[in-house]
């Protein structure tokens, strides 16, 4: 059973950004275990050669979000975290600047699997990728690329 945390977890998670999270920009709006939504400011760093955003960024921003959504839920049940097993992501809509937002939400939270969708919109919301994520709840001690994963 999941414990509820109805606290807002955004402001924690933008604490914590750093590598490839960070270098995107990503920043998060709601964080709670039901729902995370996060918004990117389009620039030079997420375009491919011409000059629109590389899906690699879509389906990065859609990881990143359903594996944190994941992780808080694990993390809520005892166990210490999540981890990626398959990412499935369309891309929709090309898109050169602006501002993009992204909701992603569990479809299902099982004890050894997770399964969370999310959906990228820009600025006047149209549908721009959409995704499916797969997860592995890891207990406390189980490693991940040979080390142990701890919240």
């Amino acid at each position: 059973m999941v414990r509820r945390m109805s606290q807002d977890h955004a402001a924690l998670l933008n604490g914590m950004q750093k590598g490839w999270d960070a270098a995107m920009g990503i920043r998060y709006l709601r964080a709670t275990l039901d729902e995370l939504e996060a918004e990117i400011v389009v620039s030079d760093i997420h375009h491919q050669q011409y000059g629109l955003v590389h899906g690699g960024v879509y389906a990065g921003w859609i990881e990143t979000l359903c594996s944190a959504g994941a992780a808080m839920n694990a993390m809520a049940k005892g166990q210490s975290g999540a981890v990626g097993l398959e990412n499935a992501t369309s891309f929709l809509k090309a898109v050169r600047e602006g501002t993009l937002r992204a909701i992603a939400r569990p479809l299902t939270r099982g004890r050894r699997t997770q399964v969370w969708e999310a959906e990228i919109r820009d600025g006047a919301g149209a549908l721009v990728a959409q995704g499916k994520v797969r997860l592995m709840n890891l207990e406390r001690g189980e490693k991940a690329g040979g080390a142990e994963v701890s919240p």
